[in-house]
């Protein structure tokens, strides 16, 4: 009898799911179904987490993404992009202040102009979790909640001094987010409580922030540190103030405080090396698959002094690239609608690749498996099973979104896209003719992924750069190591949308020698 590795036995699966139609529909569900339901927004941890048999005794989802309202980014006062106000007593009569509901995505943030401006740790921290389809269904709250001190949110939200507001049918309170960590993914949240509202004051011209990280590869990779700083200052440029949080340094995030009182009264620029000495010496990492507790101190050094010098400098927001593509071109907002109660009797139904579907295991599997084992679309792919590749890349509300951590019934009353849905009347999508002409098929087993990806990408930005192109497809791996092929490709498929050329490899391959 063949017995399978621990590794590849799945957790329990979920027997039902809720979708409420409120903010107090979904408080009362919690409380009634305690701590046996979990809530999920974007689901790209908890997923995940269920799969691998993380959180037993979990029987219900509490799905949240149809609550209007949840999904707003507030903000107030100078935040706005006003001139800042001073009244006769030297307040900051219009201090600027940023407001998260709890189902804002690190890609809504990233593609907010604004936060950029007033929250710009927060903005590269949720640039670097995971690539755009990642990103379109996690949410910042989600990953605060987590808890884990590799998550890039936490170390920002706390340099930003934020503070969560936490519901349930018994009231609200707001804990400030360093006191919200009791221990490695360990919270003060109780099994009825959801977290709302993130909150925090917006950065302004005396007062700018950074955030660093080093991780293993370019995209797609968990922190093995990182640091965001917040710095206000006096009109001689010396620091006021400095709070500096450091990541998986330790079981929770932590804040430099010893270390960040170095700099208090001098220029960051002459205080830098101390700051980030002192920063090293005060955090006992551990040894872990991704590096061990030496280089980490070290590393803590240098992700520091690059920080404050970048601050120091006025350089801080260098790095950003230019338009990052959300892979959102189109995307449908929160519908809202009736409560729905699920469990595996019960059918998703949804229009996929433009036709009403329906099949059942609404509650427990997730929109990978339903799509290839209940619909027999097998075209989207699973690789990793935990949003590392990319391969199971789909369309869902005109957003691209890993198939493999989105619940089957998220995708009821939606619009799904597979692979199979981008060719229209036998003629290829521009992306998989250029894929042909080009080379950018090689084992194929990625290509539906990248496709998925591309075309989106292309709709967004019609004449992608080779940065955003790169971005665009930082979710998606090859295990063929074929990405100039691919990104060529993408860049010929471009200028075949664009001319409106027939869609066959013949016109991909013409529009193709031009070259990326």
């Amino acid at each position: 009898m063949t017995q399978l590795h621990e590794a590849q036995r799945r957790g329990e699966p979920v027997r039902r799911y809720v979708a409420p139609a409120s903010l107090a529909d979904a408080l009362e569900t919690l409380a009634e179904l305690g701590p046996a339901a979990r809530p999920v927004a974007g689901g790209t941890d908890l997923l995940l987490e269920l799969s691998r048999g993380a959180r037993p005794g979990t029987e219900a989802l509490v799905d949240l993404s149809a609550i209007a309202g949840l999904d707003a980014i507030t903000l107030t006062g100078d935040a706005e992009g006003g001139e800042g106000r001073r009244n006769g007593e030297g307040d900051e009569a219009g201090r600027g202040r940023v407001e998260l509901g709890a189902l804002v995505t690190h890609g809504a943030v990233v593609g907010h102009d604004r936060l950029r401006a007033v929250a710009l740790p927060l903005a590269q921290a949720c640039l670097e979790v995971g690539g755009p389809p990642l990103r379109n269904r996690a949410t910042v709250a989600g990953n605060v909640v987590t808890a884990s001190p590799a998550n890039d949110t936490i170390s920002a939200l706390m340099a930003l001094g934020a503070e969560l507001t936490l519901a349930s049918v018994r009231g609200e309170r707001t804990v400030a987010v360093e006191d919200f960590f009791t221990g490695y993914r360990a919270t003060v949240l109780e099994p009825d409580e959801l977290v709302t509202k993130i909150a925090f004051d917006a950065l302004s011209a005396d007062r700018r922030g950074v955030f660093v990280k080093l991780g293993l590869r370019r995209a797609q990779a968990i922190s093995v540190v990182h640091a965001a700083a917040t710095a206000r200052f006096g009109p001689d440029g010396a620091v006021e103030d400095l709070v500096l949080a450091l990541g998986s340094v330790g079981p929770v995030v932590v804040t430099a405080e010893a270390a960040a009182a170095l700099a208090r009264g001098r220029r960051l620029e002459e205080a830098a090396t101390e700051v980030a000495e002192a920063a090293a010496s005060g955090v006992e990492p551990i040894d872990d698959l991704r590096a061990p507790a030496q280089y980490r101190t070290r590393t803590v050094k240098v992700a520091v002094e690059r920080a404050l010098r970048a601050l120091a400098a006025g350089t801080e927001a260098s790095a950003w690239p230019g338009s990052p593509p959300r892979l959102a071109a189109g995307g449908r907002p929160t519908r809202p609608g009736p409560r729905r109660d699920l469990t595996d009797d019960d059918h998703v139904e949804a229009t996929v690749n433009g036709r009403p579907r329906q099949a059942p295991r609404a509650a427990s599997t997730t929109l990978l498996d339903w799509l290839r084992d209940e619909l027999g679309l097998t075209g989207t792919k699973e690789g990793c099973a935990e949003g590392e590749c990319g391969a199971c890349t789909v369309h869902l509300d005109s957003r691209t979104v890993l198939a493999c951590l989105t619940p089957a019934a998220r995708a009821g009353g939606a619009e799904v896209v597979t692979v199979e849905g981008l060719a229209v009347d036998g003629d290829l999508h521009p992306v998989q003719a250029a894929m042909e002409a080009r080379g950018g098929v090689q084992c194929g087993f990625c290509t539906p992924g990248f496709v998925m990806s591309a075309a989106k990408l292309i709709e967004e930005a019609p004449s992608p750069t080779t940065e955003q192109v790169e971005h665009g497809l930082a979710g998606n791996l090859c295990r063929c190591t074929g990405y100039y092929p691919i990104i060529a490709a993408v860049k010929a498929a471009a200028e075949a949308a664009k001319a409106g050329a027939n869609a066959t490899p013949e016109a991909a391959g013409v529009a193709a020698e031009a070259g990326p």
